[in-house]
């Protein structure tokens, strides 16, 4: 740990990087982090993975400077593990384990002391640590490739906090996490009490840090307070800015409207001068003096006119400057509406089973029927079988018993979770031409400028778009489908999504009527798209069913308050698929 003369934090000073080829990622970051929670937010490609690769040295900044004091721990968004390596070999206790183990056996060798150090109570901590992060019951000769994605990451996390770290550093952690493992990160966070920076999209882990610093083209910014703060201080910037652009906009006129009215005046001063000087009868040279003055008066306040002019228009373009870029998606979608009364889906006794005879959905059968424009949320642990029941309604896998019926196959579409059901090479129109191929061009145009793909934004390839690009565009071409999606089927559609990308999302879904089906451990997300019925798969006991899941709504699990209805237990396909229908 660090002598109390130097405290532990970050601190940055003109920070600024660019790729090899002289891209800038982000120019000047000015950033002081002491002890506390801090979240780091900002859209995709804003540069917060490198910006963090820069703090614990993965790359080297290419202006200012940049210091981070004490031990720092890292946990990446993408966790590259050998698939052979064991858990004690990524949490770096093999070799120490080993030694005490040897010692405790009455070896006396100094090369085991010398090892071991003061870690003597490297065993306890182990166990202390996995607990912490609901890892206790897995061997830590236990292979990575034996993991699932969520408990994977719950290593890399406690190989880091075993590290005793001053500074800890993360990027994305509750990525692929189910709902109880967030719960754990959640509470780590909110008991760190050294220096946390973490970048996050999941807003109920903002929720639980002391500020927010804010990435963007622009700079680094700090506001206090959690992420809910943080969105309030931004609304209530974005109404004062909107009030000032307002008022410069109305300045602006003004300032027009008395330069028109001088130019005016002076043209009708002119005209009537020169009528005057005609029938006057005033010398030509005195005439042509008083005509000159009138001129040089008349450049005079044209000028003047100008320059407020000119000072009213800076005044606007720097007031609407401080606006953000806050695009709503524009969408009517009468096609998806769904009668009450549709059964669109309907199961009674279904089991299912890998072809080598191992049950995934065991006797008695799973019953569920889903009807009319129903929004139904599927939870639960990862492992526990939520994709194996998206394919099944999405008639990807058969029953092998028990009785199935579908409205209509074609009215179930699924959203991908890797978005890449779009054609690469095409363009965003090519690829909405494929999907409703009845709409005329104009109809198919006025659709993608609904989802914010205006004028010749329409030719981009999917294959150049960004994230957030490529889910509006993926949207846009389900929504539109032909015939229209009834049934919407989505696996964790909010991972790896920023919030803006989050945003247009619940948009589209809030103009959607027909009914869906979601797998997601993102609560917030659930809560935005109006979900009337929750499903809980719990792994032993089958389906959990709460009509509205308060608790769960605010992140605690309360699968003991609900009734359990007559489904079997889930289990999960741990290698082979499903045969393919």
């Amino acid at each position: 740990m660090l002598p109390q003369s130097l405290p532990s934090g970050i601190v940055c000073t003109h920070l600024g990087f660019a790729w090899a080829d002289g891209s800038p990622v982000f120019v000047g970051l000015d950033l002081a982090l002491g002890p506390g929670r801090t979240g780091l937010v900002g859209p995709n490609g804003a540069g917060k993975s490198t910006f963090l690769r820069l703090l614990v040295g993965h790359l080297r900044p290419t202006a200012g400077t940049l210091s981070v004091h004490g031990v720092v721990g890292y946990l990446p968004q993408t966790l590259l593990l050998a698939a052979e390596r064991t858990m004690a070999e990524v949490l770096g206790v093999t070799d120490k384990l080993a030694a005490l183990r040897a010692i405790e056996a009455g070896d006396a060798r100094d090369d085991l002391f010398a090892l071991l150090g003061d870690d003597w109570d490297i065993a306890e901590r182990v166990a202390a640590v996995l607990g912490r992060l609901g890892l206790a019951n897995i061997a830590l000769e236990r292979t990575v490739a034996t993991l699932s994605g969520g408990q994977a990451m719950g290593v890399g996390l406690a190989a880091q906090l075993l590290r005793e770290p001053d500074v800890l550093i993360l990027d994305e952690p509750s990525n692929n996490l189910d709902l109880d493992a967030r719960d754990r990160l959640y509470d780590l966070v909110a008991g760190w009490r050294g220096p946390l920076l973490i970048a996050s999209h999941d807003r109920d882990l903002l929720d639980r840090v002391d500020q927010i610093a804010e990435l963007s083209p622009a700079g680094i910014r700090l506001y206090g307070g959690n992420f809910a703060a943080y969105v309030g201080a931004v609304a209530a910037e974005q109404a004062a800015t909107a009030r000032a652009v307002r008022t410069a906009e109305l300045d602006l006129r003004r300032q027009r409207r008395e330069a028109q009215e001088a130019r005016e005046r002076s043209a009708r001063r002119a005209s009537t001068g020169k009528r005057h000087a005609k029938t006057s009868g005033l010398p030509a040279i005195v005439a042509g003096a008083m005509q000159r003055r009138a001129e040089v008066s008349a450049g005079r306040s044209a000028g003047l006119h100008e320059r407020r002019e000119d000072g009213a228009r800076e005044r606007l373009a720097e007031a609407a400057r401080g606006l953000r870029d806050e695009e709503r998606l524009r969408l009517a979608l009468p096609a998806t509406r769904v009668p009450t009364g549709r059964t669109l889906f309907e199961a009674a006794g279904v089991t299912l089973a890998y072809p080598g005879g191992a049950p995934i959905l065991g006797p008695p059968g799973l019953d569920l029927a889903i009807r009319g424009p129903e929004r139904i949320a599927l939870v639960g642990p990862n492992g526990a079988g939520k994709t194996t029941l998206l394919r099944l309604l999405a008639g990807e896998i058969e029953p092998t018993s028990g009785h199935l019926r579908r409205y209509d196959p074609r009215t179930t579409r699924t959203l991908p979770q890797r978005l890449d059901l779009l054609a690469e090479e095409g363009s965003v129109l090519a690829n909405l031409r494929r999907f409703a191929p009845g709409l005329p061009n104009t109809e198919l145009r006025n659709r993608l400028a609904g989802f914010l793909f205006g004028g010749e934004r329409v030719h981009l390839p999917i294959r150049d778009l960004s994230g957030g690009e490529r889910l509006r565009a993926t949207l846009a071409c389900l929504l539109a489908a032909e015939p229209a999606p009834q049934l919407l089927l989505l696996d964790e559609p909010t991972n790896n999504l920023d919030l803006r990308g989050v945003a247009h999302l619940e948009q589209a879904l809030a103009a959607y009527e027909g009914a869906l089906v979601v797998a997601s451990h993102d609560l917030p997300f659930l809560s935005q798209i109006g979900i009337g019925r929750w499903l809980r798969v719990v792994p032993g006991e089958g389906l959990l069913e709460g009509e509205v899941w308060e608790p769960l709504a605010v992140g605690i699990s309360a699968a003991e308050e609900l009734p359990a209805i007559a489904v079997p237990p889930v289990a999960s396909p741990a290698v082979n698929s499903a045969s393919e229908r």
